[in-house]
């Protein structure tokens, strides 16, 4: 099977799509399947080219039979608004050209993951030239959440930018998304239901387990007896950190209790302005992912703090990795939506933008040794049960197999 997977974000990013992209690629390309990708120089989630990437031109990476070809783009500081329009933008006009390239390559599928959207034309373009199946995958419905968090205005602006993402999405011979209610946003929007495939993100279950490793504790100075409260991830516009600074204030007199803020992006310095002065708070940059399993298994208590107005727009890809380490969350979720079902069971779910809530539901698990065990286990045989890598790829890679046959 020939695959070209049109991404903007690609390895070495260590979190989201950038993250999934690369290792979807390696698998397949140890299955055997001829793999190319286009893509961007790193930049997420720092917003800047990381080191030792030269972004001014075109290059290409070869390992057997995966090719990366990386394609300039332009990188604001500050994203949003305009900004960050002009990113998404000057990406899909770089990478066109060698879309088109690709085209005498004559690939079989021509898969492409939005965000980011502006480049879902160029992949049905390639994908027609080429006679090749096309397919796009939601990780994040970019268009609606850019309205309903204020990035983009205006109610006909709006209509027409659904209106447009629509009419792309219903050209393409298949559709999926990380979750089912994201499939079932898709099919609201015109998708033919038989066009539609669940591929939630996955966890590398032998890197990730549960454990109770010290190294970060000590690291940090952290007493083997206090509960940490970890977040750890992207720290952007989604995530309504400041319930994070807010309740480690709340809890800023309970000594037992010690939050880790792991993670970088356009929100972090916020958030350490917010939680300046709190001696019960701690600030890491994004960790190697080979320490991954090390700092999630630091956790007795996991984080999740989310918008409301995102809550069915987006899954975070982090709470895999929360699952799989066998660790309880409190996660901020309306009841009903895919993050509160997933999560029940597995931790406790407050309502977003909730400071006090969201504070006393980990002190709760922080004074209940049993219940953190008993959910966390919980956790753990769900990652087991729906999250392993292999079985999701292995999935995934038979419906690609099945698309081609038609």
């Amino acid at each position: 099977m020939k695959l070209l997977i049109y991404t903007l974000n690609y390895e070495p990013e260590l979190t989201g799509i950038g993250k999934y992209s690369g290792e979807m690629a390696r698998w397949l390309s140890r299955e055997g399947n001829d793999v190319r990708v286009v893509t961007s120089y790193p930049y997420y989630p720092q917003w800047r080219i990381h080191d030792g990437y030269e972004s001014s031109w075109y290059s290409v990476e070869k390992s057997g039979n995966l090719q990366v070809t990386r394609c300039p783009l332009w990188v604001p500081g500050r994203p949003g608004g305009v900004k960050r329009l002009l990113h998404l933008a000057s990406f899909a006009v770089t990478s066109f050209p060698v879309l088109l390239r690709h085209v005498f390559w004559r690939p079989d599928v021509v898969w492409i993951v939005a965000p980011a959207f502006f480049c879902v034309p160029g992949a049905l373009i390639a994908s027609r030239l080429s006679g090749a199946q096309s397919w796009v995958h939601i990780q994040d419905y970019e268009v609606d959440a850019a309205f309903d968090l204020g990035v983009l205005k205006g109610e006909g602006l709006k209509r027409l930018a659904l209106s447009i993402e629509r009419w792309f999405l219903r050209r393409f011979d298949r559709f999926s998304t990380i979750s089912r209610r994201m499939l079932e946003m898709g099919v609201r929007k015109g998708i033919p239901e038989r066009d539609v495939v669940l591929f939630p993100n996955w966890v590398d279950l032998a890197a990730i387990s549960p454990s109770s490793e010290g190294a970060y504790r000590r690291e940090l100075g952290i007493d083997s007896r206090t509960v940490v409260a970890l977040y750890s991830g992207n720290m952007g516009a989604k995530q309504g950190l400041e319930v994070l600074s807010e309740a480690a204030r709340l809890l800023s007199d309970d000594p037992s209790i010690c939050f880790i803020f792991c993670g970088n992006g356009a929100g972090r310095a916020e958030l350490e302005r917010q939680a300046g002065g709190l001696k019960n708070v701690r600030f890491l940059d994004l960790q190697p992912l080979e320490r991954l399993g090390e700092l999630l298994g630091t956790a007795d208590i996991h984080l999740l703090p989310q918008r409301a107005d995102a809550a069915d727009l987006v899954m975070p890809s982090k709470l895999t990795g929360m699952l799989a380490s066998g660790k309880a969350v409190v996660a901020t979720a309306h009841a009903g939506t895919e993050v509160a079902n997933v999560v029940d069971g597995c931790g406790l779910v407050v309502p977003p933008e909730s400071p006090i809530e969201f504070s006393q539901a980990i002190q709760r698990l922080a004074c209940d040794e049993a219940l953190r065990r008993r959910l966390g286990k919980a956790g753990r045989e769900y990652a087991e049960r729906f999250l392993d890598r292999d079985s999701v790829l292995r999935s995934f890679e038979s419906e690609l197999k099945r698309l081609i046959a038609t």
